[in-house]
């Protein structure tokens, strides 16, 4: 039942134009699942070998791990809807160039890897700005609703469009498959022409790409809560790769399927995916953020170790059926850590950089179990990676994911600076000093409070941090942090979250003064 104006799972569904695009969405992405399976089962029949299938879901992969960090400063400084547009219409020019390639009979490996490659960048474009377009769509309460209705599109579509890409494919061949895929962009595209976009408004402050880029890339290497997600998440899904990258040949050659089981195999991780999703509020009650990845570890190694042992087909159905739960667990769970512990300033960007890492270790993953499936077979490659998995996941159990409780919520308690003169805002760099008075019995406690401050300054801006203290005078402490430019400051204003400002209260307990810690501002010439 659809729930009423105060909230709800399906709240957001009230919104027209969330309901049009979710809807349009769903069907999109039913249309790419299509394609994939026709790329994918096209191969088998071009070329057998495990590395050649490999290297479709390679193709896939790569261009998300190549262009997921620019894709996602694109979508803060561009027209989203008129760029979701022009990806549509790539998308669906690739497609189409499948079907004529397949209705000529002049495919091949090398014009499919091609061509699954220019689909992936479409793919890597879209996802940051698709993303980024949902608080524009549903007010602030409904956000978190509307985030889960797009996972929620995602599994339905992985539900229905493996299968019925299977049937289209065994039924009438690969060029109507790749049809059904042109048509549902085609309608994406009106239903983002019926999305009337207001404007954006004139702000001084915005960020252009290189200046973007570079602070997204900063806060990336000074967030050591995000270093952890992503070296879990490159472990995981790396090893993981290994059933993704062969269940094609697992289909063929271990289960003696068709076209049409195949389909109906990665129907069944989508079927999963969904029931996961449905269970994952129980499990989270019982189990923390870290025992939900292990028990997607090893849920996720016993159907790699089953489906080695080539089981009947209604077992094999039943054990992606599983596999989808295990998968849907762990993407919930590392997105949603990852989702947790970012601010909304450079939630697109960081997001982006753990893009990055899924699709590289998932890129990597393809490549090496496609490999070593050629040396030592598939049964034994899914077994060596099931041993793999479940070993890596009893082994990070205590490397914990961070909690994400830290308030990140802009604070905005940082004054305007002091200035005698308007400041052009690409003057740079700027160094920026904050003066303690610091007595000598707290100077330990104070070193030990401020250094905390070096990751702060570093993830909203900073590119160098340190701390000195006066030779003629030792209780006199400067902290002192480079900004590339005044606009870059002005933005650290903005960005300064609650968590942050407990850190700085800390580090102003120890100061001795009678005033406030004195802020300097100094303008390179």
């Amino acid at each position: 039942m659809i729930a009423t104006k105060s909230g709800g799972s399906f709240a957001p569904l009230l919104r027209p134009t969330f309901a049009l695009l979710w809807v349009a969405t769903v069907i999109g992405n039913i249309g790419s699942f299509m394609r994939d399976v026709a790329s994918a089962w096209l191969v088998t029949d071009l070329a057998a070998g495990p590395a050649a299938v490999a290297l479709i879901q390679a193709a896939a992969t790569l261009p998300i791990f190549l262009l997921a960090i620019p894709a996602g400063v694109l979508s803060d400084i561009l027209d989203r809807r008129k760029f979701l547009i022009a990806i549509q219409v790539l998308l669906a020019a690739v497609s189409l160039a499948l079907l004529l390639l397949a209705q000529s009979g002049l495919a091949s490996v090398a014009a499919l890897a091609g061509l699954t490659f220019l689909g992936g960048i479409g793919a890597a474009l879209m996802a940051p700005t698709w993303q980024a377009i949902v608080p524009e769509l549903v007010p602030a309460k409904d956000l978190r609703n509307a985030v889960a209705l797009n996972s929620l599109g995602i599994n339905i579509a992985r539900a229905i469009g493996p299968a019925a890409g299977g049937l289209l494919l065994a039924s009438f061949g690969a060029a109507v498959t790749y049809g059904a895929d042109v048509a549902s962009y085609a309608i994406v595209i009106v239903a983002l022409l019926c999305w009337r976009r207001p404007a954006a408004q004139e702000d001084p402050l915005t960020e252009r790409f290189a200046g973007a880029f570079r602070a997204g890339l900063r806060y990336a290497r000074a967030s050591r809560e995000l270093h952890i997600v992503l070296v879990r998440a490159a472990i995981f899904f790396v090893l993981a790769a290994a059933v993704w990258a062969l269940l094609p040949l697992v289909a063929r050659q271990l289960l003696g399927g068709d076209a049409g089981f195949y389909g109906l195999l990665l129907g069944a991780v989508g079927a999963g995916a969904i029931g996961g999703a449905l269970l994952l509020p129980m499990l989270r009650r019982k189990l923390d953020t870290d025992g939900l990845l292990l028990a997607s570890a090893l849920l996720s190694a016993a159907v790699m170790a089953l489906l080695a042992l080539a089981p009947p087909k209604s077992v094999a159905i039943v054990l992606l059926l599983l596999l989808g739960v295990a998968w849907i667990i762990a993407l919930t769970t590392m997105n949603g850590t990852a989702q947790a512990i970012l601010p909304n300033w450079v939630r697109g960007r960081a997001l982006a950089v753990y893009l990055t890492v899924f699709n590289g270790a998932m890129t990597a993953g393809s490549l090496l179990w496609g490999t070593a499936a050629e040396l030592l077979g598939v049964p034994l490659t899914l077994l060596v990676a099931a041993v793999l998995l479940a070993g890596s996941g009893i082994l990070l159990y205590r490397f914990r994911l961070p909690r994400g409780e830290a308030n990140l919520a802009a604070s905005n308690h940082w004054p305007e600076p002091l200035v005698a003169a308007p400041v052009e805002h690409d003057r740079g760099p700027v160094m920026i000093t904050v003066e303690y008075r610091v007595s000598a019995e707290n100077r330990p406690g104070f070193l030990a409070a401020v250094h905390k401050l070096s990751a702060e300054r570093r993830r909203d801006g900073a590119y160098s941090w340190g701390v000195a203290e006066d030779a003629a005078a030792p209780e006199i402490m400067i902290e002192w942090f480079m900004v590339e430019s005044w606009a870059e400051h002005l933005r650290q204003h903005r960005r300064v979250s609650h968590a942050d400002a407990d850190i700085q209260n800390e580090v102003r307990a120890f100061h001795s003064g009678p005033e406030a810690p004195v802020v300097r501002h100094f303008l390179s010439n």
